[in-house]
């Protein structure tokens, strides 16, 4: 039997979440350099963050969109020079995708486009309290990713 003030306080949970993301998104893009989008920003993120090679099927899984989808971004990120497909040495259908140099300098390029963005937020948000609620909101990422390679 589910509990509908708790099934309320869920809804409201990832409901403020996803209008942060929105807002976030939406100032986020501003400051983007070199005519990037958010989603090309966010491949060249993942490589940081992630791992620095991957298969265009691997990130397609990695950002919940279509291979066509994914194969789009990458084509785009390639003629600007910030990422490269190569055919993979041990196969031959499958393709290697590596960040560039120049890659890695624009995404660090758009995260100092936000500086002071952050800096304005971090005057309102003490660091203590951002660390704790990261530490919560990894957390809630690490069981969403989890569940969702179950249920594939």
């Amino acid at each position: 039997m589910t509990n509908p003030l708790s099934d309320q306080a869920v809804f409201t949970y990832f409901n403020e979440i996803g209008i942060i993301s929105q807002l976030t998104a939406g100032l986020f893009e501003q400051g983007l350099p070199e005519g990037l989008t958010l989603s090309q920003f966010s491949v060249l993120n993942w490589f940081v963050r992630v791992d620095v090679e991957a298969t265009p099927g691997r990130l397609a899984r990695a950002f919940q969109v279509t291979g066509g989808a994914m194969t789009n971004t990458l084509k785009k990120l390639e003629s600007k020079g910030l990422v490269k497909v190569e055919p993979d040495k041990n196969s031959g259908r499958r393709k290697r995708v590596t960040m560039t140099r120049k890659g890695n300098q624009v995404r660090d390029k758009a995260i100092k486009a936000v500086a002071p963005l952050l800096r304005e937020f971090a005057e309102h948000f003490p660091a203590k309290k951002l660390k704790r609620q990261t530490r919560q909101l990894a957390e809630v990422r690490e069981y969403l990713d989890e569940r969702r390679y179950k249920q594939s």
